[in-house]
């Protein structure tokens, strides 16, 4: 009788340990944090918004190409 008691308690323990372990949700990575955000600014020729970093100033204005800072000179916007 005690061994079917012993028997019957390492089956039951095997279980609640195989159901710890598979409610366990696995481990994740933490994702890779993105860089932070550029701030946009908007074109004074197009309307376009475009990062600032990678925008054209002038005279307090910002522009999206070589162009459109040409042609907001040639037309005296600022």
């Amino acid at each position: 009788m005690l061994r079917l008691i012993f028997w019957i308690a390492v089956i039951f323990a095997a279980v609640w340990v195989w159901r710890r372990m598979k409610a366990r949700p696995p481990r994740q990575e933490a994702p890779p944090s993105e860089p932070a955000a550029s701030p946009m600014v908007r074109c004074a020729q197009c309307g376009v918004h475009v990062p600032q970093a990678e925008a054209l100033p002038s005279a307090q204005r910002w522009y999206c190409s070589q162009a459109h800072l040409e042609q907001g000179k040639a037309s005296g916007e600022h």
